[in-house]
């Protein structure tokens, strides 16, 4: 079996080690029996989300992620269709807003997300959230550690749920000690480029979902 990963603006969106997220799901992939094939998918590249079967989405600067806002929509639909038919996601930092309903940057200009998750991101603020994070799955009871470094301050929408309680460390906004989201086969996260590399676990999980869901539309088919 092939395990297909999209990159999405992988020229664009890959700070802080983000792209070792990528290498981590390639990495592993193959040292559980798949094959993989990765395609990045950038500004003016339509996105077939019957293509793909893992998408990953990592974090960028205020400038990049403003390019990236604007031709996001073009792929709204095609996004939100992937996410809804259980496709695999990796979003990241600013990959993680973007998904989200806006992002308000350091400037004051809100963007708009795609709104394929509930949540919205705050960006005015006088610090950054910089450091060691340490959180815990409570659906799965398994823990993952990592970096944060992020302005933003994101606030998960009722029904949804974290990808973790924070243990230690600030997490999505310092205040309701949640940390990234998990929705549907959706794992989002301000943990930049360590969260997978840290985590094998995590990279593990999001390859077999992805095998997963691929064996069950060969069936259906």
């Amino acid at each position: 079996m092939k395990i297909r990963i999209c990159h999405l603006y992988g020229n664009l969106m890959n700070t802080y080690g983000d792209n070792g997220n990528l290498l981590m799901l390639q990495h592993r992939a193959k040292k559980l029996g798949y094959e993989v094939e990765t395609t990045l998918i950038s500004l003016g590249d339509p996105f077939n989300p019957e293509d793909f079967d893992i998408v990953m989405f990592g974090g960028g600067q205020d400038y990049e992620q403003t390019i990236v806002a604007k031709d996001l929509q073009s792929k709204k639909d095609a996004l939100i269709h992937f996410i809804e038919d259980d496709g695999v996601v990796l979003g990241i930092c600013g990959g993680f807003q973007l998904l989200g309903r806006y992002y308000i940057n350091a400037a004051g200009e809100k963007l708009d997300g795609i709104g394929a998750i509930d949540c919205y991101t705050n960006g005015q603020f006088d610090h950054r959230f910089i450091g060691d994070i340490t959180i815990q799955d409570e659906e799965t009871g398994e823990t993952y550690v990592g970096y944060e470094n992020h302005i933003g301050r994101t606030y998960l929408c009722k029904g949804l749920k974290p990808l973790g309680t924070v243990t230690s460390g600030n997490g999505n906004n310092d205040e309701d000690k949640t940390e990234g989201v998990h929705y549907k086969n959706v794992f989002c996260s301000y943990f930049h480029g360590p969260l997978l590399v840290r985590n094998q676990h995590l990279a593990d999980r999001m390859i077999e979902l992805a095998a997963q869901r691929q064996l069950s539309k060969q069936k259906e088919s």
